[in-house]
């Protein structure tokens, strides 16, 4: 119900849609700095006649439409902010900030995101319940989805189930993907320092030397995911900056830090290893007469979709692009700050395509790009969806 009004009132906002995405992408920027963004957002809520709030969570925005009926309440959302990186794609609304572009797709998410806001005001009066426009900060830093929550976004008037929706640069273009269950993994942090006793190079007798014993922490970590723990639970562990020394030749340094990930699908895994790789630590800096320090910074939660709602976007994505379109998603190790909303009410999170002629976008690359016109899949699907959970399809 209302596919065909909903497909009239997506490519009634495309224009619009891309006029927008085309002026986030120009003028990006980076987490928690979204002031522009988050303006030119509200601005367009506010002409659309759309009930607006700012300020939620730091440069948060949300809108509400109201339905002319009773019922639940449903959020979609989108996230603002733009990566550290300098542009080298060749489009002409190219970035006019030095060092910041918009490499992951969010100039879309939020284009796609006032598109379908639109189109549902168009439709309010017969709606029944509420929808919620949820433009989030930090989504690729601090996690501003958690920010907005803390803030109240899932109140007044209380959610009943949210939905999002990211672009996928390796899946065909317009081709829409849904997995229930886990999706995307918890991207957690961690830091290690590993002091020594520096030294004089020639007399390494005379130091404890970090570097060869950070080598064996880092060979030793390895063991906790391909022998430690269950091999169907997926898990990855990767130290990605090692840092000692100071460029000298003949100096063994009193120190090396080292930094990275830890991704798991669950809270039991994700408990479990930060404890085997302190096992590690302890034994190895004990053996060799060094000490250590360990941080482990918990970002997000990992993303598990509802199953009831992940069965809802695939009837609600069928309709719009069609069954042939619609595939399961293969979980991923990368992380979405879209979990801490589905840890407080059931949601899904599906994936479009922008993969074209058989050429991925590679995500967090500075030549990134796709082709504006699958704004269309993205703000049809988000709103078939919200209608049809309202609908109580």
């Amino acid at each position: 119900m209302f596919t065909d009004e909903i497909k009239l009132c997506i490519e009634k906002y495309y224009p619009k849609g891309v006029e927008l995405r085309r002026h986030i992408h120009r003028y990006p920027e980076l987490s928690e700095q979204e002031t522009e963004t988050s303006a030119l957002v509200a601005d367009t809520l506010g002409k659309a006649g759309i009930e607006t709030r700012t300020g939620i969570g730091g440069t948060g925005v949300l809108g509400i439409v109201r339905g002319g009926k009773p019922g639940k309440t449903v959020l979609l959302r989108a996230d603002m902010d733009a990566l550290a990186l300098d542009e080298a794609a060749e489009v002409p609304y190219r970035s006019e900030r030095p060092g910041v572009m918009h490499a992951c797709g969010h100039d879309g998410h939020t284009a796609a995101l006032l598109m379908a806001g639109m189109a549902l005001n168009d439709l309010r009066d017969r709606l029944p319940g509420n929808v919620k426009l949820m433009f989030q900060p930090a989504e690729e830093t601090v996690g501003g989805a958690e920010r907005m929550i803390e803030a109240g976004i899932l109140e007044n008037p209380r959610v009943d189930a949210a939905f999002g929706c990211h672009l996928w640069g390796d899946v065909e273009e317009g081709t829409v993907l849904v997995k229930a269950g886990p999706v995307m993994a918890s991207p957690d942090e961690f830091r290690i320092t590993i002091r020594g006793a520096g030294g004089h190079g020639a007399m390494p007798q005379l130091a404890v030397d970090p570097i060869p014993l950070a080598a064996h922490v880092i060979l030793q970590f390895q063991t906790i995911v391909s022998r430690r723990k269950d091999p169907i639970d997926p898990a990855v562990l990767s130290v990605c900056t090692v840092r000692g020394g100071d460029n000298t030749y003949n100096v063994i340094p009193e120190t090396v830090d080292m930094r990275g990930t830890i991704r798991t699908f669950n809270e039991d895994l994700r408990g479990f290893i930060p404890r085997e790789m302190e096992k590690v630590l302890q034994g190895l800096t004990s053996a060799a007469g060094a000490s250590y320090t360990f941080d482990v910074t918990r970002r997000f939660p990992p993303l598990v979709n509802d199953e009831a709602a992940t069965a809802l976007v695939r009837k609600s994505a069928e309709k719009i692009v069609g069954p042939d379109r619609v595939r399961e998603a293969t979980p991923g190790m990368g992380g979405e700050d879209f979990a801490c909303l589905a840890k407080k009410v059931p949601a899904s999170f599906f994936f479009v395509g922008i993969a074209r002629n058989g050429i991925p976008a590679v995500h967090h690359s500075p030549y990134f790009k796709w082709d504006e016109g699958v704004l269309r899949v993205v703000a049809a699907c988000l709103c078939q969806t919200a209608v049809d959970f309202l609908q109580g399809f």
